[in-house]
């Protein structure tokens, strides 16, 4: 019997209004405290690449998963450092309205959201099975993550509230059925939220109303791109040394071209003698100030 290998990985195919990236800005890896962390417009810096003739697919609509461009502005990007950038699913932040119980199947609990409370950049998100696959983390009172704690939806349906009577005083009159009716209520269901089979008092816990959450997409995990913004390249330290140079003898002026034989780098040449006339220092002094353009690569190799 032969056994195949079957993938579980694919690639992402996310809009750029369901990223969020955020830049950190340190201007040495000596620097811990002091640093700048900003958030980036993704719509404007990340741009999806899409099929065309040549790799099959959908010409200019199906998106090529996976496959995107970062735009890195110079606005934002303009000052010598490290840069880190961090990709991630937005986070919608909102509370719970409600831990509530369908009025038809009283076994099952979920959360209850008032879609007026979620930031109106996201409400196109909470429609029927718009949240499925969704991740919710808790907050604190004090406004910290409840660390390494979530739920993941399973389900989501517009609801509406109604009043039904219970035997037992203790338990909640409101309840909440399914409507196909566009409402400002949305219930999700989570898992885990029963109790294992083994314990059937231990309920998990799914939040409590009023709490404050965060809900991120799952369409892709977070990655972190470290960015170094330096002086020189390997492209321009290799010019030093294997560039076309030249030497005024007269002057001292020495001068380093660039692959275009455009003036790169100028300097002057000069010895520092003690009072014996010996040689004590050979000084090499950057003529950033007052470059020589007469010492273009093309005057001094055919004078």
């Amino acid at each position: 019997m032969a056994l195949g290998n079957i993938g579980i990985k694919r690639a992402a195919t996310v809009a750029p209004e369901d990223v969020e990236i955020l830049m950190l800005y340190t201007p040495s890896r000596d620097v811990t405290n002091n640093f700048l962390l900003k958030k980036l417009d993704s719509v404007s810096v990340l741009t999806p690449y899409k099929h065309n003739a040549n790799t099959g697919g959908n010409v200019n609509v199906e998106i090529l998963g996976g496959l995107y461009s970062l735009k890195l502005p110079a606005t934002e990007f303009n000052t010598k450092g490290i840069y880190t950038i961090y990709i991630r699913p937005v986070e919608i932040r909102t509370s719970i309205t409600d831990c509530g119980i369908l009025s038809t199947l009283p076994s099952v609990k979920g959360l209850v959201f008032d879609i007026n409370n979620v930031p109106a950049v996201f409400r196109n998100k909470f429609v029927s099975s718009g949240l499925v696959g969704y991740r919710i983390e808790y907050l604190n009172d004090d406004g910290s993550k409840i660390q390494n704690f979530f739920r993941v939806i399973t389900s989501s349906f517009f609801v509406e509230a109604i009043t039904q009577n219970l035997t037992n005083s203790n338990q909640k009159s409101v309840r909440y059925r399914y409507t196909d009716s566009l409402t400002n209520l949305m219930y999700c269901t989570l898992t885990p939220s029963t109790a294992p089979t083994n314990k059937p008092n231990a309920i998990p816990f799914i939040g409590q109303p009023g709490q404050n959450i965060i809900i991120t997409n799952t369409f892709f995990n977070p990655i972190s791109i470290e960015i170094e913004i330096a002086n020189y390249d390997l492209d321009t330290l290799a010019l030093g040394l294997y560039g076309n140079q030249a030497k005024s003898v007269e002057d001292g002026i020495y001068t380093i071209y660039d692959e275009n034989n455009n003036i790169f780098k100028q300097y002057d040449l000069y010895e520092i003698r003690d009072q014996f006339g010996e040689p004590d220092f050979e000084i090499r002094k950057d003529r950033k100030d007052n470059i020589d353009f007469s010492k273009d690569f093309n005057s001094v190799s055919n004078p």
